[in-house]
């Protein structure tokens, strides 16, 4: 278990923030009235109340320099909050960037074993982990290919390969897919989904995408300009596995629009 606690400098008068309520005992990810100022003075969270629970996937949209980064940075130890508690019931933590951030110089399975490598798992079991992952995620015949033969969806398949190696709990995903056009970006959603059903990881994901949030989410958070806070959130109804056709249905269209109202009333 790891776990990041800071005393907030509020007056005692204050209230106590309120319970989130998704927590439970299945709760992942706990984060109570977070907030984060740098040393330069830029206040990028203020408030933050978020629960990921086991087989959650929460998606969070908001407008650029928001925070939400940095929501995953707190999330996965990088940075220390402020302000409030961020507690993480998990050692076991997946992380994917914005960019594949692989090594040039290494193949697809090798770049795909070195976090397995890094945290000390034998030869054997390193290359069976990074086989099982390089097939999950659809890469199986490029095993030996380099970094430059490959397509940017290819790359980001590889990135998402390598933290499978780790099998994580808790996955956070930093616009994974915001670079990718918008074929690729779809295929990859439903890629996505498919390992969410068949591993049920908790997920906290990142996006632009307001249409995208919808798609991947069992829930979204909607969070203001900076400093980022929660302004709205949505339970989304549709079932596990996804049909890719829910996108062209008025039900679909009409959560988007509730989603991307919010956004926009969070951001005046």
């Amino acid at each position: 278990m790891t776990s990041t606690t800071t005393t907030s400098p509020t007056p005692a008068a204050s209230a106590p923030p309120a319970a989130a309520p998704h927590g439970g005992q299945g709760t992942l990810l706990d984060f109570r009235d977070v907030a984060m100022q740098f040393p330069n003075g830029t206040v990028a969270l203020r408030g933050v109340d978020l629960t990921v629970d086991r087989g959650e996937f929460v998606t969070v949209v908001g407008p650029s320099g928001c925070g939400k980064s940095t929501l995953l940075r707190i999330a996965s130890g990088l940075e220390n909050a402020s302000e409030g508690t961020a507690e993480v019931d998990t050692d076991r933590i997946g992380y994917v960037f914005q960019d594949a951030t692989l090594l040039p110089w290494r193949n697809v399975e090798a770049n795909v074993e070195l976090l397995a490598e890094l945290n000390g798992l034998g030869a054997g079991a390193r290359r069976a982990a990074a086989a099982e992952a390089i097939e999950l995620v659809g890469l199986a015949g490029f095993e030996k290919s380099l970094p430059k033969e490959l397509s940017g969806g290819m790359r980001m398949r590889t990135s998402l390969a390598r933290s499978l190696t780790l099998d994580p709990e808790l996955f956070l995903f930093d616009e994974p897919f915001g670079a990718l056009d918008e074929i690729t970006r779809e295929r990859l959603n439903d890629e996505l989904l498919r390992l969410f059903v068949e591993k049920r990881f908790a997920g906290l994901f990142i996006t632009h995408s307001v249409s995208e949030a919808v798609y991947l989410s069992t829930r979204v958070i909607v969070m203001s300009g900076r400093p980022g806070a929660i302004v709205g959130e949505f339970d989304v109804p549709f079932p596990m596995p996804r049909d890719p056709d829910i996108r062209f249905t008025p039900e679909f269209a009409e959560l988007v629009g509730e989603v991307s109202h919010a956004l926009r009333e969070g951001h005046r």
